[in-house]
């Protein structure tokens, strides 16, 4: 403390790296009204035009249902694939060192960094009967491109980042000691992971799950060069709401897009109950 703030008694005010409080609060807010609330905000103004009795009977019709169905089955697949194999990729990321770990650990962020439609394509191209996989698969008598599988494939490969990089700080800042008394106790290996390291990391895992499920529902891109897009069979909901807009059917896309929109606030809410409950439990383990 220096001299003058000893004979003043006035505390010493740590300096700021950023703009006062008003100013950072006041550009988050702009940008969040522009980028975020007023589209949203549009979307539901939109769809209250509709009238409920033809918003029910938009979203209610054969197609839509299926599409619906379709949706969030694939998503469930996805989000079941990536449910494991997410936590294996961030068990080994952060209990294992070999070579090319940074490389293996970069590459789990391609999925965010590559354009949706690159990522389709590739798919199809690989899955496809004349691709890489497709031949084999098909001797199997597996297909994946123009089903539902190719669907959830593309939303897998999408949203895996999601657990990955939820899971991997938690085991990261797991305390070893833990494990160490577990073992000292005579605890077998798969005991000690059932029994202290899943549970410390499950309200983690539970949240990023949550996430790439939601990323899944609102996937578009990936989707549409390897499910074929045929309806009752691989047309998902988001590609219904663009045709919709294709045929100026604006009201039919508003109210379809209106069912996704809450599907991605309810588990917006879930997400952040899961992660708030995820830390309140790191805190009281420390």
């Amino acid at each position: 403390m220096t001299a003058a703030a000893t004979h003043t008694g006035a505390p010493i005010r740590a300096k700021r790296v950023l703009p006062g409080f008003t100013l950072s609060l006041g550009t988050t807010l702009l940008y969040m009204t522009f980028i975020v609330l007023i589209p949203v905000i549009t979307l539901i103004l939109k769809g209250a035009e509709i009238g409920p009795e033809r918003f029910w009977r938009i979203i209610s019709s054969p197609r839509a249902v299926a599409a619906f169905q379709i949706t969030l089955t694939a998503a469930l697949i996805a989000t079941a694939f990536n449910a494991i194999y997410g936590l294996l990729m961030a068990w080994v990321l952060v209990r294992y060192e070999f070579r090319g770990k940074r490389i293996l650990d970069a590459l789990m962020d391609v999925p965010f960094a590559l354009p949706t439609a690159v990522a389709g394509l590739s798919l199809t191209a690989l899955f496809s009967a004349n691709g890489w996989f497709g031949p084999v698969l098909d001797a199997m008598g597996i297909q994946v491109v123009y089903t539902i599988w190719g669907i959830a494939l593309a939303m897998a490969f999408t949203s895996v980042p999601f657990v990955v990089r939820t899971v991997q700080p938690v085991l990261e800042d797991m305390d070893p000691a833990l494990e160490q008394a577990a073992l000292t106790l005579g605890a077998r290996p798969w005991a000690i992971f059932t029994r202290v390291v899943f549970p410390a990391i499950l309200p983690a895992w539970l949240a990023g799950c949550t996430t790439a499920f939601a990323r899944s529902l609102g996937e578009f891109g990936a989707i549409v060069f390897i499910a074929g897009n045929l309806p009752f069979r691989t047309e998902i909901a988001a590609l219904l709401a663009y045709i919709r807009l294709e045929e100026f059917d604006y009201n039919g896309a508003a109210a379809i897009a209106l069912v996704l929109l809450a599907f991605a606030l309810v588990l917006l809410v879930v997400s952040n109950v899961l992660q708030a409950w995820a830390s309140r439990h790191r805190e009281a383990s420390r």
